[in-house]
């Protein structure tokens, strides 16, 4: 499986030109998944916008990336908020994933950041439940930015069976050296392959540090996009690397052994 790990500045609250930026970079490198930053479709910063930007899960935002996906036969993940389906009114904080078959899957951010410059909790509702999805056949852990901090989240999805985690992000250049450090140890300590899309260039008070980058399932990097630049790089993805892994540290093996 070739994974594209995409990063390019978005327009903040302009959906339509972050669409066609999205789907500039899925002609500009062939792959079976792109992944997407953040709220990437429209701009992290958007605060009271949010309410005016946001969708539902069959909103015009999500059934135009469903044409860019089976015209590309490929899937797309990506963030943006969207409408709560259980409780009107109340806003989340999504990752999407949408297949070449028009599938939409959706996970709501768990852990919302909520200090220093973020101000998540005043516009969202937490999620509530850990979802994987099926990508390409293939098992993924999803996560949004600050939930990566959150080793437990990441193991439950090992224990079920995830073989990659992607986190997509809107992270600012002053947390740059802590994800670079969490990343690679979510990637051991789980022997999965762990994805991470972020965000690049500046959005009001915030600077995006871009810097997309994978790790094989010992933790090994494989990939790192430049810092604060458009690039879109692919990687591949080899299920049989997991198995290695498994057998030289059974980290897995001895979590479920002690359960």
């Amino acid at each position: 499986m070739r994974v594209a790990i995409a990063q390019t500045p978005n327009e903040l609250g302009d959906k339509q030109e972050n669409l066609r930026r999205m789907e500039k970079c899925l002609d500009e490198q062939e792959a079976d998944v792109y992944v997407f930053g953040e709220l990437f479709v429209t701009g992290y910063m958007c605060r009271d916008l949010l309410p005016r930007l946001a969708e539902n899960m069959d909103g015009k935002s999500v059934s135009r990336v469903q044409g860019m996906a089976e015209e590309r036969s490929c899937s797309i993940v990506f963030g943006m908020p969207l409408w709560s389906e259980e409780v009107p009114g109340l806003l989340h904080n999504c990752a999407l994933a949408v297949g070449p078959d028009g599938s939409v899957q959706k996970y709501e951010k768990v852990n919302l950041a909520n200090f220093g410059p973020f101000e998540e909790r005043f516009y969202f509702t937490p999620g509530q439940t850990p979802v994987m999805f099926d990508v390409q056949g293939s098992q993924f852990g999803v996560c949004i930015c600050y939930d990566v901090f959150f080793p437990e989240l990441i193991k439950s999805y090992a224990v079920q069976g995830a073989k990659g985690l992607i986190c997509i992000s809107a992270s600012p250049s002053t947390s740059r050296e802590q994800f670079e450090r969490v990343l690679p140890a979510r990637a051991t300590e789980n022997t999965i392959y762990t994805i991470y899309s972020n965000l690049v260039g500046a959005q009001l008070n915030m600077v995006f540090f871009g810097g997309g980058q994978a790790y094989g399932p010992r933790g090994n990097l494989l990939a790192r996009n430049p810092y604060f630049k458009h690039h879109v790089q692919v990687i591949e993805f080899d299920p049989r690397e997991i198995e290695i892994a498994r057998r030289m540290r059974p980290t897995l093996r001895d979590t479920l052994g002690g359960a």
